[in-house]
C-alpha cells in the first residue's frame, strides 16, 4: 500500500476505497491532485467537519496536492445526504460569509499556500450554469434508477425529496468533473455519507472524459457509546471561540470515554501511531492524563498552544486543586443582589451551566448540584454570602464534568 494510504489506514481514516489498489499504484508513481467539499451552510465549522481536513494534512504532508472546496454554490440547494429532513435555504449573502469564516478557519488549521494546498468555490461554474446545457449535456449521463439505489436517497425517499435535493448529487459529480478538468484532479475525500456522491462523480468523469479517478471515505465517527462524536450539551463543538469557548472544546476532549481515547489521539492528533497507543494504554489516574493531553494537543491545534494552555491550567485549578483559577469560565455577580438571596436554580441559570430553571431542577434532584463542595439537596435553596469560599468566590459544578466561577463584585 502506498505509504500516505497506510498512514490513513493506520490512524482508522479509510472507511471504503473505490479502487485502494489502484489509487495506491497511481500515488506511489508520484504526487496526485485531491479534493474534498464543505457546504458552507452554518456561522463555523464544527469537529466533525475536521477529519477530511485531518487526512488532508497528512496527505499533503506526503507530498499531494490538495484543493478545499467551498460550496458557494452547492450550499444554495443543499446536500440530502444524511438529512431527514430538507435543509433550510439561507441568502446567497450568508453564504458568502460563511465561507469566509470557513476558509479562515480552515486556512489557521492547513495553512493554505496557494500552490500545493489552495481553495476553490463550485459557485464558480455554477452560479451562472445554463440550466437546459447542464441537462443535455450532464443529466443525461445520471440514471435515475442508479441515484435511487445509494442509501442518502433510499432513506429520504421515507421522509420526502425534494426535487432541488434531487439535483444534488448532479451538481456534486460536476464538481469533481469541473476539478479534474481545471486541476487534473484524480481523488476526491469525504465522509462515508458521500459514498454515493462520490461515485456518481467518477462515473461522471469516465463517461465525459475517459479518465479514472478516484473515491476515499472515512468512517462516521461516533463515540463509543453510540452518540454522533462532537455533541454536548450546548450542542455542536464549533471551531469559533465565540461558539464554543476554548475552555469548553478542552473540556469536551477530556471528559471522553477511557475507550475512544486511542481512535481520537489517532485521528485527531498529529503524535506518532506508537505514541497515541502507548498513551491510550495508560490505566486510572495515568489515563486521565492521557485525556489530558488528548485535550491540549487537539485545542492547540484549533485554537493555538496560548489557549490550550489556558484550558489546561483552568481544568487543573478547577479539578485539581493546581492552576489558574483566572482561566476558569466566570461570571460576575452583584453583591447587592447576592445580599438579598437568590435562588440556587437562578443561580446555575445565570452561570449558563442550566438551560433552564426546570433544569436545574432535574440537576438538583439527581444530586449534580454543587456550590463549593456542597451538595444542594433542596431545589428551594437560597444562596447568599454564607456560601462563599476563603477567596469570596464560588465554584460551581452540574456533575463531575462541568464547572463555573462566581465571582462578586
Amino acid at each position: 500500500m502506498n505509504a500516505a494510504l497506510k498512514v490513513l489506514k493506520d490512524r482508522g481514516f479509510i472507511q471504503q476505497c473505490t479502487d485502494i489498489e489502484g489509487l495506491s499504484k497511481v500515488m506511489d508513481e508520484g504526487p496526485i491532485t485531491l479534493y474534498e467539499g464543505c457546504d458552507p451552510t452554518g456561522p463555523s465549522l464544527h469537529i466533525g467537519h475536521m477529519v477530511p481536513y485531518f487526512a488532508m494534512r497528512h496527505l499533503h504532508e506526503s507530498g499531494h496536492n490538495v484543493i478545499v472546496l467551498m460550496g458557494g454554490g452547492t450550499a444554495r440547494i443543499g446536500d440530502p445526504s444524511g438529512k431527514s429532513s430538507m435543509r433550510q435555504i439561507i441568502s446567497y449573502e450568508e453564504i458568502d460569509a460563511n465561507t469566509q469564516r470557513f476558509l479562515g478557519q480552515i486556512d489557521n488549521f492547513l495553512k493554505l499556500d496557494g500552490k500545493t494546498l489552495y481553495s476553490e468555490n463550485n459557485k464558480n461554474w455554477l452560479a451562472d450554469l445554463n440550466y437546459i446545457d447542464f441537462l443535455r449535456d450532464i443529466g443525461r449521463h445520471f440514471s435515475v434508477n442508479r441515484m435511487l439505489s445509494f442509501e442518502a436517497y433510499k432513506m429520504r425517499m421515507e421522509t420526502g425529496l425534494s426535487f432541488i435535493e434531487f439535483n444534488y448529487q448532479l451538481l456534486q459529480s460536476y464538481d469533481y468533473l469541473q476539478l479534474y478538468k481545471r486541476h487534473g484532479c484524480r481523488l476526491q475525500i469525504g465522509g462515508d455519507d458521500q459514498w454515493g456522491n462520490i461515485v456518481a462523480g467518477i462515473e461522471l468523469i469516465r463517461r465525459v472524459e475517459g479518465a479514472e479517478c478516484f473515491g476515499l471515505t472515512f468512517p462516521l465517527v461516533m463515540t463509543s457509546d453510540g452518540k454522533k462524536m462532537g455533541k454536548t450539551e450546548k450542542g455542536a463543538l464549533f471551531l469559533d471561540p465565540a461558539m464554543t469557548s476554548p475552555y469548553d472544546f478542552f473540556q469536551y476532549w477530556r471528559n471522553v470515554t477511557d475507550a475512544d481515547v486511542e481512535r481520537f489521539l489517532l485521528m485527531f492528533t498529529f503524535l506518532p501511531v506508537e505514541e497515541c497507543k502507548a498513551l491510550a494504554a495508560q490505566k486510572d489516574a495515568a489515563l486521565n492524563e492521557s485525556k489530558a493531553r488528548l485535550a491540549w494537543e487537539v485545542t492547540a491545534l484549533i485554537h493555538g498552544k496560548e489557549e490550550a494552555d489556558k484550558a489546561l491550567a483552568a481544568a487543573k485549578a478547577a479539578f485539581g486543586g493546581s492552576g489558574d483559577l483566572s482561566q476558569v469560565p466566570s461570571k460576575a455577580l452583584s453583591g447587592t443582589e447576592l445580599d438579598k438571596g437568590l435562588s440556587v436554580l437562578d443561580l446555575f441559570v445565570y452561570s449558563g451551566l442550566c438551560p433552564s430553571k426546570s433544569e436545574a431542577r432535574r440537576l438538583v434532584q439527581q444530586g449534580g448540584c454543587i456550590v463549593n463542595d456542597r451538595k444542594v439537596e433542596d431545589e428551594k435553596a437560597t444562596v447568599d454570602r454564607t456560601w462563599l469560599a476563603a477567596d469570596g468566590a464560588m465554584m460551581l459544578r452540574a456533575g463531575k464534568k462541568r464547572v463555573f466561577r462566581i465571582t462578586i463584585d
